[in-house]
């Protein structure tokens, strides 16, 4: 090795800036938004490897699995190695069930019977009186008020037994004959409906319920018709029950809220009514049984389960249906959320959805402020003449999280700035954002365009968090449909001249594989050898971030792309220094992984193959040691950290790390911030008794011959102390560990 031959100086902190597109490629024009607003290029600025990881285990959502658990987000210092355990359960998650359910309405109570006017079966209410299950003084009271008024209003969200309550009620009163009620009735006509008796029976109805009735403002459900109505009533000696959703619109009206019993009771109800005591008993404890109580299903899902429950206690249904019954109710409502039809959720409540399941334990105000940047590319989808609008002043939280079956709760959440406390919203069932998101990628094409268009916009937008989870929400879809995904989404973005693209390309990419998505290596094996720098930048970034579970092969590939570097920066002014710095970033960040022992086996055994290798692995290892515990300042070093549990637990590291040491101190190139690292590292140790207990035992074996003695006993006998103090007395300490050779 001459001081002639191209090198990078060293890492830099922050990463170079250099030409991010190859000599007579076309440079698209990304200067404005898909709004038309100007983005300016200085907020683009370049985030080195370790802090972008950082923020990606900060950031992405809790189906990932990302963080200390994750095959690439541990370290031998951060304590859990056991790897992801949850990634093929997620990719299951978002392939689907096999499972169809068409049995949602209730026995003898069809879905036409609810939404038209018509006598209830007096079989049918006997057996929901069987199952139904609330307190008593509950019952009691509600009951009370119903003889006495007449009228009572049941409010509550959809499928949480209010019906079947107002079913109840009705009978255990003995008003019977039952009816149901139109839902169009407008508020207006209600007491037209008491009038005279229904037709087609030849008996007085007794007994009345009204499901969700259509209300808006301007023709609310008023007190003076509730009113109107109970003198009819009266006249009849009749009762009628209305039930109403969050949303209903009402003025002055006395409502009753229902609170809907546990699932587990509403299910041992069923089971106790279809099957003798011991069998029920016996599926109330089986595993799969467990599993579903403990997902929070509505309670019409319920009793469809118990109704499964005994078709496969009868022979009728497999194991396999018990145990897919959840996901695939998970899956029905989900198609039920995007379906056009009378009872069709509002376009910018989807939009909230798709956007919950991209920001899923996120902050709400984040999730809410994003949703309405997609209702209006969907609106403009659905209507390019039309002007996108959005209400200033929509729909009340928890009234969105309600339909959202979501969770409202305070939480930290990770800053620049460090925790801050924040309102969050998240799917009470945790596989409800995959499933949605492969629901509109795959269900609904149409949406496409400007799901595509959103992700792209959270892509440019400046808070880590946001670009996370564009990252996360495009490999759910990678999941479900690579090509499309790839071509669509990651590869615009891997081919951007944008940092920022390219490293939610990147990101796209690792959580894509974090959850078994297949072929993600073979992507980044062919871009890392392309002719397009931009694309060999996507392929070592990610190579840091997956290589802990594959380091060998991450590895062959690292090396071969400094090869590559080496040997087209012939020219030191052509050199490439940027790419130099990220493959020195990418061996750090595997230094620094659950993989570190194997990694450092590697780069032992080919440090002498060239010199592009020999600099790639003492750059990388140079820059791993510059890590503390928790980025601090005068935080524990990482691989001080390491070494010191090696010297007892496993020596053959231990040496490994000793003979890089002494391999970069003496090294033309790498000399210079390997001292610096020491000297910090002894200034740390000024504070911290653990690093100089971990310095005291490392030093000797950095001396093997006069020069190496010379060189380290210079560094104590004249390191200044900080800010032009004193020298620390922990370096003459240090010195006396030296021994002359």
């Amino acid at each position: 090795m001459t001081d002639q031959e191209p090198r990078s100086p060293g890492p830099a902190a922050g990463g170079g800036t250099g030409s991010a597109s190859e000599p007579g490629e076309p440079a698209p024009d990304e200067s404005r938004k898909d709004d038309g607003t100007e983005e300016s290029g200085e907020r683009d600025q370049p985030q080195n490897a370790w802090s972008a990881r950082r923020d990606l285990v900060d950031h992405s959502p809790r189906t990932m699995n990302v963080g200390a658990r994750t095959r690439f987000g541990g370290g031998y210092t951060a304590g859990d190695q056991h790897g992801v355990s949850g990634g093929r359960v997620t990719g299951d998650v978002i392939m689907g069930s096999k499972t169809e359910i068409h049995h949602w309405s209730l026995p003898g109570l069809s879905a036409a019977a609810t939404a038209a006017s018509g006598e209830i079966p007096g079989s049918t209410l006997e057996r929901l009186a069987a199952s139904f299950v609330a307190a008593e003084d509950t019952v009691g009271a509600l009951l009370e008020r119903l003889r006495h008024d007449r009228v009572l209003v049941l409010s509550g969200a959809r499928f949480t037994g209010r019906r079947t309550a107002a079913l109840t009620l009705l009978h255990r009163l003995g008003a019977a004959p039952v009816h149901t009620l139109d839902r169009a009735t407008s508020p207006g006509a209600l007491a037209e409906r008491f009038a005279a008796p229904a037709g087609g029976t030849g008996r007085r109805p007794r007994g009345y319920v009204l499901c969700d009735p259509v209300t808006r403002r301007g023709d609310a459900l008023r007190e003076p018709h509730l009113l109107a109505v109970r003198d009819r009533l009266a006249e009849q000696d009749a009762h009628l029950v209305i039930t109403v959703g969050p949303t209903a619109v009402l003025e002055d009206v006395p409502v009753v809220r229902w609170e809907p019993p546990a699932a587990a009771d509403v299910l041992a109800a069923h089971l106790r009514v279809g099957a003798d005591p011991e069998t029920a008993e016996r599926l109330l404890g089986l595993p799969e049984t467990k599993e579903f109580l403990g997902r929070d299903h509505q309670l019409r899902e319920v009793a469809a389960f118990a109704r499964l429950l005994g078709r496969y206690a009868a022979g009728e249904a497999t194991e396999r249906e018990v145990a897919e019954f959840s996901l695939a109710s998970l899956e029905n409502q989900v198609r039920e959320w995007f379906e056009e039809d009378e009872t069709a959720v509002h376009l910018r409540d989807k939009a909230f959805l798709i956007a919950l399941a991209a920001f899923d334990g996120g902050p709400y105000a984040l999730t809410a402020e994003l949703s309405d940047v997609l209702h209006r590319f969907l609106q403009k989808t659905e209507n390019p003449a039309r002007v996108p609008e959005v209400p200033v002043f929509g729909t009340h939280i928890g009234k969105r999280l309600q339909l959202a079956r979501a969770r409202r709760y305070e939480d930290d959440e990770h800053t620049e700035w460090g925790p801050v406390t924040q309102t969050k919203a998240a799917f009470v069932d945790d596989r409800a954002s995959l499933v949605l998101l492969r629901e509109v990628w795959t269900g609904h094409p149409s949406a496409r365009p400007a799901l595509v268009q959103w992700l792209r916009r959270l892509a440019d937008d400046g808070r880590p968090l946001v670009r996370t989870r564009a990252a996360s929400t495009v490999a759910v879809l990678a999941r479900t449909d690579l090509p499309s995904a790839m071509a669509l989404v990651i590869e615009p973005w891997a081919i951007s001249n944008r940092f920022r693209h390219r490293l939610v390309a990147v990101n796209s990419l690792t959580l894509a594989h974090l959850i078994d998505t297949p072929n993600i290596p073979r992507v980044l094996d062919a871009w890392s050898q392309d002719d397009d720098r931009r694309l060999r930048w996507v392929a070592v970034r990610a190579y840091a971030l997956i290589g802990p579970e594959r380091p060998e092969q991450a590895l062959v590939a690292l090396r071969d792309a400094a090869r590559r570097l080496y040997r087209d920066g012939g020219d030191p002014d052509s050199f490439d220094l940027e790419m130099a710095d990220e493959l020195a970033e990418a061996v750090e960040l595997l230094l620094l992984s659950p993989a570190a022992a194997e990694v450092l086996a590697e780069l032992r055994r080919h440090l002498d193959d060239d010199h592009a290798v020999r600099a790639l692995a003492l750059d990388g290892f140079v820059n791993a040691c510059r890590r503390t515990e928790g980025d601090e300042r005068h935080g524990r070093p990482l691989v001080l950290g390491w070494y010191a549990e090696a010297a007892t637990a496993d020596p053959e590291a231990a040496h490994g790390i000793a003979h890089l040491w002494r391999r970069a101190l003496g090294d033309p190139h790498a000399t210079r911030p390997a001292l610096g690292v020491l000297r910090d590292w002894v200034l740390i140790a000024d504070r911290s008794t653990g690093t100089e207990w971990g310095l005291a035992s490392l030093l000797p074996r950095l001396v093997t011959t006069p020069h190496e003695y010379q060189r380290l006993s210079h560094l104590l006998r004249t390191l200044p102390g900080e800010d032009g103090s004193p020298p620390p007395p922990v370096a003459a300490r240090l010195l006396t560990t030296l021994t002359p050779r």
